[in-house]
């Protein structure tokens, strides 16, 4: 009796575990909502992969309620078997900017069209593939060093530059899921717990908020999660677009919450522009294998002009390093 007692016991505590990953997966990287659209993204060099098996996962803009956008740096992570990772996005629509998600599946879905580099051109991934229980990783676009990693090979890609972080909208990309993406609804698996800790430490850092680090964070990319040391971490190297400091405060531009009278406004909205049907421009496209250092061509999108609160801090950052992908 003792025995089946333990046994229910140990089957409830799974459930309670299991529920409460759920819910705090919903509560970081779901339901987040805004009326102003993410800087641009800053333009880094990727760090050398630290061996097999690890898998890259870009860095973005999230979210907090008291200081607005944050920058989580890019970084290698050992990935599931067989799993390939799937951005997250922020998309246009209703009248604000919403997150969505990005997740581990077999086949890479949708995220927003947007470039992050590195193999993420926008549709589907080209940094590397899974071949049985081994990863493979492409050397034209991934940073990876054959004294580390054995599973190599070289595909040439056609790289491309844009810097826009969101799908949608005034300025931002006009993309929709291909056919492949739309098909792509296999088991998905949120996010590793290394992941979720990684951004919770990146949102414990001033520097990287978007309203200190002006689109130029002084961590862009780590070499592995939760490392943000000197010896892991890579500065970048320029924002990705001019910063405009948003005409609403973080509070009034969060979708749900009691934003005041100041929200009454229609600053700091970006007015639709219907996606094409036939999807997004490619943007600028740079010349195969070119590995210099690439800068933004274009600008990002305009947020309404206002004074930043405080001023930037001095960044050191270091000479331009030649580098991948991107």
């Amino acid at each position: 009796m003792n025995r089946n007692r333990g046994a229910v016991r140990w089957l409830l505590l799974a459930i309670l575990l299991l529920s409460f990953s759920a819910a705090s997966f919903s509560q970081i990287a779901v339901g987040i909502s805004v009326r102003i659209g993410p800087p641009a993204l800053p333009v880094y060099a990727q760090p050398i992969c630290p061996g097999p098996g690890y898998f890259w996962t870009p860095g973005y803009w999230a979210w907090n309620d008291d200081a607005g956008y944050f920058w989580v740096p890019g970084t290698w992570v050992v990935a599931p078997v067989g799993m390939l990772w799937t951005p997250g996005y922020w998309g246009w629509g209703g009248g604000f900017y919403a997150w969505h998600a990005g997740y581990w599946g077999p086949h890479i879905g949708f995220y927003g069209g947007i470039n992050y580099g590195f193999g993420y051109t926008g549709v589907g991934f080209v940094g590397g593939e899974w071949r049985g229980g081994a990863f493979y990783y492409n050397r034209a676009v991934t940073n990876v060093s054959v004294t580390n990693v054995t599973h190599v090979y070289s595909r040439t890609v056609v790289v491309n530059t844009r810097t826009v972080s969101y799908n949608g909208g005034a300025g931002g990309l006009e993309a929709r899921p291909t056919p492949q993406e739309e098909a792509a609804h296999e088991r998905h698996i949120a996010p590793l717990a290394e992941q979720t800790q990684h951004e919770r430490v990146a949102g414990q850092n001033r520097e990287n908020f978007a309203s200190e680090n002006h689109g130029r964070p002084a961590i862009a990319a780590t070499a592995r999660p939760g490392d943000f040391s000197s010896r892991s971490a890579v500065p970048a190297r320029a924002a990705g677009g001019e910063y405009h400091a948003p005409a609403m405060s973080p509070k009034q531009a969060r979708v749900g919450s009691n934003p005041g009278n100041g929200a009454r406004s229609n600053e700091g909205f970006r007015p639709f522009t219907p996606p094409a049907k036939n999807g997004g421009s490619a943007g600028n496209a740079a010349r195969p294998n070119d590995t210099r250092p690439m800068q933004p061509r274009e600008s990002a999108p305009k947020q309404s002009s206002s004074r930043p609160s405080a001023p930037p801090k001095k960044q050191s950052v270091p000479k331009e390093e030649r580098h991948k992908g991107q």
